[in-house]
């Protein structure tokens, strides 16, 4: 059994797949995008490197998107997650859910918090600047030692 699983955070890359994010994603078990893609030869290039669960979000129109979920509850490496694309639209509680992280993005500014034993993570966005905003990526270990997120700058 692995004891260290490594799981990459993607999103709000809005067409635009940066070399720095697939060099952070490299060696990931598995890949989150939390929405707003751009364009679906994003979504195939992550593929590549790892398995990938995604859902769409309001930037995110066209046909290619319409099999992508809004929110998506799923289990990797014994832990629950919920993805979702704007922490704003959370419509439950992940405490009673059981739900152990809770990985977002829309807002382009990367954070980790932890509120009533749940991981909160946004990775920020990997795609075009915006503003002064940092361009980051995040990755979500899960080991012996528990669940925990880190978040990467890709661009200073």
């Amino acid at each position: 059994m692995k004891t260290h699983v490594k799981i990459g955070l993607i999103s709000d890359t809005h067409g635009l797949l940066r070399p720095e994010a697939l060099a952070a994603l490299q060696g990931c078990e598995h890949i989150l995008h939390a929405g707003d893609i751009g364009k679906a030869e994003i979504l195939d290039t992550l593929r590549e490197l790892a398995p990938l669960s995604v859902v769409r979000g309001n930037n995110d129109r066209g046909e290619w998107v319409s099999s992508l979920p809004e929110h998506l509850k799923l289990n990797l490496a014994g832990v629950s997650l919920y993805l979702l694309h704007d922490l704003a639209e959370l419509r439950l509680d992940p405490a009673a859910e059981g739900i152990r992280v809770v990985v977002s993005g829309h807002s382009h500014k990367p954070k980790r918090e932890e509120r009533n034993g749940v991981l909160y993570l946004n990775p920020g966005s990997a795609g075009p600047r915006r503003f002064k905003l940092p361009i980051s990526v995040g990755l979500l270990h899960v080991d012996d030692q528990g669940v925990r997120g880190e978040l990467i700058d890709l661009i200073p």
